[in-house]
């Protein structure tokens, strides 16, 4: 496999390439030359030899939650929902506690999906029936405090604010009111968790946090995405026509874009230890929520 020793998030090239041909003999794959495509929380892996890319879990992810994440799909695909299809072989795989599975490669333009493009398979998952699958009920605020107990990075000062803010968030949160039934959402949507398909459409993949909640949680992730990460708000006005609804109108806005982007914080302040360069962007983004810059932009981890 091309990748160096050892990878972006931490993968020791040795052991990904173990891994990852045993994984695939295990399926009739040959993995000569595959090539890394992103290496954060999962392993993703482009095969040579065939159009597959391979996902390779960390260890200690939980092989029932990758088992859900592909009954869920493969629930998805029966009812011709646009996602990324799953390879059509016995899966997850679990090599040396690595939990693996394996998608159908979609080539990609250099162009990544628009919000707008978002909207529609968004607006489909919202109005799905429930799934027979027992799916986590999603809860931000226990995210945020799991990933601030394992964060090993943040000083004290900066552990200390994020808690007393998630505290206060979560007092808040018991107010809000929601206007949507609960349902169905991805939990993560944004622009690197959606591919081009060869008809033209945008298509969701990375399912690993898909739950049942608010899908306000998901237009709000949408639109944090668009002002954070430099995509602007005619990006993002796209996507709310396309919805047919702004979440930046909603009473309940301001409550859930702070969650949202605190989980963000959080979430990556735990991952410092496999990116260990991504330190000093998770104490920028600290900082702007300190001084209330809520238009900061932020580098993509």
């Amino acid at each position: 496999m091309t990748a160096p020793a050892p990878t972006h998030g931490g993968y020791e090239a040795t052991e990904l390439h173990e891994v990852l041909h045993r994984a695939c003999t295990a399926v009739g794959l040959n993995s000569t030359d595959a090539r890394l495509l992103r290496g954060h929380t999962n392993a993703v892996i482009a095969l040579a030899e065939a159009p597959v890319v391979v996902k390779i879990a960390r260890r200690g992810t939980p092989p029932s939650n990758v088992a859900r994440t592909v009954q869920f799909v493969e629930w998805l695909m029966s009812r011709d929902f646009p996602t990324a299809p799953l390879h059509p072989v016995k899966q997850p795989v679990i090599i040396d506690r690595h939990t693996t599975t394996f998608w159908t490669y979609l080539p990609q333009p250099s162009y990544p999906v628009t919000a707008e493009q978002l909207a529609k398979p968004l607006r489909v998952l919202h109005n799905l029936p429930k799934a027979p699958i027992d799916l986590p009920v999603h809860d931000n605020i226990r995210a945020i405090r799991k990933s601030l107990d394992a964060a090993t990075s943040l000083t004290s000062e900066a552990r200390e604010y994020l808690s007393d803010r998630a505290k206060r968030l979560d007092e808040e949160l018991g107010k809000v009111r929601f206007d949507l039934p609960a349902t169905t959402i991805q939990g993560d949507p944004q622009h690197r968790n959606a591919l081009h398909s060869a008809d033209g459409r945008a298509v969701l993949c990375d399912w690993d946090t898909v739950a049942y909640g608010q899908p306000e949680w998901d237009l709000v992730t949408v639109e944090v995405h668009c002002r954070r990460f430099g995509y602007g708000k005619i990006h993002y006005r796209a996507f709310a026509d396309a919805y047919g609804r702004d979440i930046t109108n909603w009473a309940g806005y301001r409550v859930l874009r702070d969650i949202r982007e605190l989980r963000m914080i959080t979430t990556n302040a735990r991952k410092t230890s496999h990116t260990p360069g991504s330190s000093s962007e998770v104490m920028r983004r600290v900082q702007g929520l300190i001084e209330g810059d809520s238009d900061l932009q932020w580098s993509i981890l």
